[in-house]
């Protein structure tokens, strides 16, 4: 079984060095996860740098760990950055999920046209917690080593970011071109952008074509909101390994 990740905010390590882990990610080790002196566990700063070692003490809201292996994983030369469409109950939370466990490094919650739900005020800064809390949960589940950095985004501020992103994706059940045939960069950042519920508007997906980004298909059906985004990562994952 691998051993449990826990975040903790650090900078460097090395081995024989001491880490200490307090507040809320202790108190889940410690009563919840019931970790014990000598277990061996990992700690993560959410940047990509983790170590693994065996527990040296507990306290009831604290847990430090003896440094046996600094882990850091090699450079990715290409990083992907979802933008996620609004979209109603939970399946914007699974979005999030799926994205981090295959590997995303950045998430936009978008206001498209067509979403049902609208983020304004309060409403939308807890919601937009709630999406940072569950890409933290699924990077500490799936032993990524990198949290997504989690942000809101207007259409007006995605021609932006599509404009500047070394590619971007814009996915479309009517794209003629499917992501396969994609020819990837050596290196830099890539934007993949899924609609809500109802679809991108053709208003929206003109102006993202006018700004740079190219229309894909990733399916010879239409795929949910909540799942379209995870199968276009998986699919540029295997690409960007075979090319």
């Amino acid at each position: 079984m691998t051993d449990p990740l826990f975040l903790v905010d650090f900078d460097e390590a090395t081995p024989g060095q001491r880490i200490l882990l307090t507040g809320d990610e202790a108190h889940h080790a410690v009563a919840v996860k019931r970790i014990t002196v000598g277990e061996t566990v990992m700690l993560c700063n959410g940047r990509g740098l983790a170590v693994r070692g065996p527990v040296a003490d507990t306290g009831r809201r604290e847990l430090s760990v003896q440094v046996s292996e600094v882990l850091a994983p090699e450079p990715t030369r290409l990083t992907w950055t979802l933008v996620q469409a609004l979209a109603k109950g939970e399946r914007s939370d699974l979005a999030v999920q799926m994205a981090t466990e295959v590997g995303a490094r950045r998430i936009i919650a978008w206001q498209a046209s067509r979403s049902i739900v609208r983020w304004q005020g309060e409403r939308g800064e807890k919601a937009l917690d709630k999406w940072r809390a569950t890409a933290r949960e699924a990077a500490k589940q799936s032993r990524r080593l990198w949290v997504p950095e989690v942000t809101f985004a207007t259409t007006a501020d995605l021609i932006a970011a599509v404009s500047h992103a070394d590619l971007a994706l814009v996915l479309h059940e009517e794209a003629t071109a499917h992501i396969a045939s994609v020819g990837l960069p050596q290196e830099g950042t890539g934007l993949v952008i899924v609609g809500p519920e109802g679809g991108i508007s053709p208003e929206e997906l003109d102006r993202f074509i006018e700004a740079g980004a190219r229309a894909v298909s990733i399916s010879d059906g239409v795929l949910r909101t909540s799942t379209a985004g995870a199968v276009a990562l998986g699919q540029l994952d295997t690409l960007g390994r075979c090319s």
